[in-house]
């Protein structure tokens, strides 16, 4: 009899512990259930205030906030040409609290950086892009450059005479000014900032001789007359900028550059937590007057799947290779 009570008891200990791995599991599972569980999420955006990857992001943010119930704050880490901002994302913790508004420039950076603290394809897990950013040629109005084959003919009389801005190493606006420098086949000087606005205002001075800046960031100082629309950086035509046009149609065939801005997460966030931040993401972006903003802004909506995106940063990579290659990019 007292073995036979030794064995109950046993089995009701073994049961009790059973029940309670159970009830931690469920708990777990709850837990990523109910995320965000109103506490606040962080948007990482690795450029300064203003910068084209800064409207988008708050642009999108209360809206996004609101659809998930919750709150998000925007924290501005610039530097290094987005790195420094994306190192931190990466050595986050995966659960759902912070994210990283990255721009295009985000491809390039392992190919112009040695020593990167984060692997660009293993330390995050892509959610989804957000737009499509068309960058404006712009320089000041009293350069005196009548059009892009004016300023082609003058940087090439010249070699090394002329200098261009970029808002870092690396960056989306960078990348475009190197495609239209080798297509144009002139010999110039960049001159890198710490973000758009920096750049945007050394351009109107006159210290640099032009900047390939996201439109969002410069078309305001296009229209008040302080800035000077030579071309636009995609294959066509914006539709904020229609009289303004393409660097392809002003004589510097394959120039054109895609400057995309997307969100990631650390990786190992849960895939319930990156799908939620997509689903969210996606209905933001077909509201209405989302659209029309985005449309004033001369940006167009370019939401995917997590998988899609992922597929389309590695394809992206494989171009940033061939670019800084071309470009002579010097690694830093």
């Amino acid at each position: 009899m007292k073995q036979v009570q030794f064995n109950v008891k046993s089995l009701l200990a073994k049961l009790i512990v059973m029940l309670t791995i159970s009830m931690v599991g469920i708990g777990n599972s709850f837990a990523q259930t109910a995320w965000p569980n109103a506490q606040t999420i962080r948007f990482i955006v690795p450029f300064t205030p203003g910068s084209g990857t800064d409207v988008i992001a708050r642009l999108i943010a209360n809206k996004v906030a609101d659809s998930l119930g919750t709150s998000i704050f925007i924290e501005n880490k610039p530097g290094a040409g987005g790195t420094i901002g994306a190192a931190l994302v990466a050595k986050s913790a995966p659960d759902g609290y912070t994210f990283l508004i990255q721009s295009s420039g985000h491809v390039v950076n392992p190919f112009i950086y040695s020593g990167l603290p984060y692997d660009t394809l293993k330390d995050f897990a892509a959610v989804t892009s957000l737009v499509q950013l068309p960058n404006v040629m712009v320089t000041s109005p009293n350069a005196g450059y009548t059009s892009v084959a004016d300023l082609i003919a003058k940087a090439q009389a010249n070699p090394g005479s002329k200098n261009y801005a970029s808002a870092g190493n690396g960056s989306a606006t960078h990348m475009n000014a190197e495609k239209f420098r080798i297509a144009a086949k002139i010999n110039a000087n960049h001159i890198p900032y710490k973000g758009t606005p920096d750049a945007i205002t050394d351009t109107m001075a006159g210290r640099v001789d032009w900047f390939f800046s996201p439109i969002v960031s410069a078309l305001p100082l296009i229209k008040d007359g302080k800035l000077q629309a030579l071309a636009v950086g995609t294959s066509k035509r914006s539709i904020v900028l229609p009289n303004v046009p393409t660097t392809i149609e002003s004589g510097a065939p394959n120039s054109s550059y895609i400057f995309w801005v997307g969100i990631f997460a650390p990786s190992k966030t849960p895939t319930k937590i990156i799908n939620r931040m997509n689903a969210a993401i996606i209905k933001v972006m077909q509201e209405p007057a989302v659209v029309e903003q985005l449309h004033r802004l001369g940006a167009e909506s370019m939401v995917m799947s997590p998988e899609k995106f992922e597929q389309m940063v590695k394809t992206e990579m494989d171009s940033a290779a061939i670019l800084v290659k071309e470009s002579k990019m010097v690694v830093n």
